[in-house]
């Protein structure tokens, strides 16, 4: 199977992982050779419940054996797709009401983008630099890492950029600016919180000149930070709230939700103007509803907080520059991009799964399921310190 990988299937790097990958239950994944992994990374902070949780599973076989996609999303009503719009506006601010729901993180990007160009009639989009929200154009443009961009050049225009905290570089948002995308803890960054009530400070800014706030809540939402969405820790609300990642309990999803009113502007002048043939799929609407319905009605999100403690106690060592992040969206900071690659690499062979950050080369990912118990966070814990002891600090 690992020819053929390599053979038949594009890559993505030049040294991929190259598991080959038998099953995967609960906190751990199994090669073909039945050797045990226990993930520390959930999918990159996908698999919010686990691997193979026995309810979304069930979900997923009830909602298959019902009826698959049947018409292009907002045409017919399919209960899914309206249970999971429900349950998710039924636990956000009252002018988050309107859910799209999209195929990935990267289209709910797309979809916020051209929904902030349709109600403010401006094109200047401001964003952060080192960020990421995803790996289409529109999705690069305001993606703040000129390395990954270069290549692929021209991408939309109207895109600046001001760094991340820095309240000096709000002046930058003006009469002119359709949106400010930010995420709320930069990922590909290094897992960077905002300071000094800086979201709020954007928001402020935004509300002067008749700005939009977008928040990428990609990987920071769905209970990973202690709250359903990070932005509850930051005391600001979006206008418009992008989404994806956990929220499909290891199925591919995505959504971007506003106010009924904003969302509107899209059906008509023109009509159609944000369409997609699978979004909001039933089966993975089934899989991503069944995955809040077990989230709120868990203890998850606040334990997250208390994991969070956990890891944070556990991992003290010399070569621990920093751990970065909130809840179970953490980042160990070491002293150069070798040792992290020397850790990353050993701890496979050593059964535990991590993975490095997109443009923060000395951070290595603890990203894994909210469900991990205490003890496996302990045994993941005590293999990355035994590595580090075999580092010469």
């Amino acid at each position: 199977m690992k020819s053929d990988f390599y053979k038949y299937q594009a890559q993505t790097s030049p040294n991929p992982l190259a598991l080959e990958i038998k099953k995967a239950k609960g906190s751990f994944v199994y090669d073909i050779y039945n050797h045990k992994y226990l993930d520390f990374i959930a999918g990159v902070s996908a698999n919010t419940l686990g691997h193979n949780h026995p309810k979304i599973v069930e979900a997923i076989k009830k909602q298959a054996d019902t009826y698959l996609h049947v018409m292009v999303y907002g045409e017919f009503i399919q209960k899914p797709q309206v249970d999971l719009a429900k349950i998710l506006v039924d636990n956000l601010p009252k002018k988050l009401n309107s859910v799209y729901l999209t195929n990935s993180g990267t289209e709910a990007t797309e979809g916020a983008l051209k929904l902030a160009k349709r109600v403010t009639s401006r094109y200047e989009i401001i964003a952060a630099k080192n960020a990421y929200h995803g790996n289409t154009q529109g999705a690069m443009s305001v993606s703040g890492k000129e390395e990954q961009n270069s290549a692929f050049r021209p991408l939309i225009p109207g895109v600046k950029f001001i760094e991340f905290n820095n309240i000096a570089d709000l002046s930058k948002i003006t009469k002119k600016t359709a949106a400010v995308i930010l995420e709320t803890i930069q990922g590909g960054a290094g897992f960077i919180e905002s300071k000094n009530d800086y979201l709020n400070k954007v928001q402020k800014r935004c509300n002067e000149v008749g700005t939009l706030l977008i928040l990428d809540e990609v990987q920071t939402g769905i209970g990973r930070t202690g709250t359903f969405f990070g932005f509850e820790n930051y005391n600001v609300i979006p206008d418009i709230l992008i989404t994806g990642k956990g929220l499909g309990g290891g199925m591919p999803i995505g959504a971007f939700i506003s106010s009924n009113e904003m969302m509107a502007t899209l059906k008509q002048n023109p009509k159609l103007g944000h369409i997609t043939t699978f979004g909001g799929h039933p089966v993975i609407a089934a899989a991503a509803l069944t995955t809040l319905q077990v989230l709120f009605q868990s203890n998850l999100m606040e334990d997250t907080l208390v994991k969070e403690q956990l890891i944070r106690k556990l991992l003290v060592h010399p070569l621990i520059v920093e751990i970065r992040g909130k809840g179970l969206m953490l980042a160990i900071i070491l002293k150069d991009s070798e040792t992290v690659n020397q850790v990353i690499l050993k701890a496979i062979k050593n059964g535990l799964l991590l993975f490095w950050l997109l443009f923060e080369p000395k951070a290595i990912r603890i990203t894994p399921p909210l469900t991990i118990s205490n003890h496996e966070i302990k045994e993941g814990c005590n293999i990355i310190i035994n590595l580090l002891n075999q580092i010469d600090c």
